[in-house]
């Protein structure tokens, strides 16, 4: 099948000291960051939700400056993304996850913080469930919430990754 160039998920695999876990862009920008330990099965499965329409294609050289960025990250070197990303979602999520974005590194918010920043204090259940749909880990940094009590709470790509993710920053937490 011939690659056309606006149908196209580039995947690689990317592997940095512990951290090893499938990523896509499409030429957009980034659409998924997998969880760590998880086949490629999982990440077709979600391009074939989400982007029925694309075809895969391994290609490591265009996933190159997200792996740098990512590596950067995990070597404390960076505290902020600056590539493109494309996903989308309902208006709801999309303003969770750009919320989410608007965590300061090294710091971590309870779900109820984020419900409260949307001005949606009754949506903490919601809040969650929206977190945990979201396709780019790390980068939009829904590592970053925590319960209101302080703990590690449920996360897509397992509760050791949020606790090593978390880890990454000084932690000041703004749970009251």
């Amino acid at each position: 099948m011939e690659q056309s160039k606006h149908l196209s998920i580039f995947w690689t695999l990317f592997v940095h000291e512990q951290w090893r876990f499938f990523m896509a862009a499409t030429t957009k920008g980034l659409c998924y960051v997998g969880s760590p330990g998880q086949p490629f099965e999982v990440m077709a499965d979600w391009v074939g939700k989400h982007f029925p329409a694309y075809s895969l294609f391994q290609d490591d050289f265009k996933l190159q400056p997200y792996m740098k960025e990512f590596e950067e990250y995990f070597k404390g070197e960076r505290h902020e993304f600056t590539l493109p990303v494309d996903f989308t979602g309902t208006p709801f999520q999309m303003l969770i996850w750009n919320t989410l974005k608007e965590i300061p590194y090294g710091q971590t918010y309870s779900y109820t913080d984020v419900a409260e920043l949307i001005q949606h204090p009754a949506a903490v259940r919601a809040v969650g469930a929206t977190i945990g749909a979201n396709p780019v880990l790390i980068l939009i940094p829904c590592h970053r919430v925590i319960a209101k009590s302080g703990s590690l709470t449920g996360y897509r790509g397992g509760l050791e990754m949020k606790k090593k993710a978390a880890a990454l920053g000084e932690s000041k937490s703004r749970v009251r």
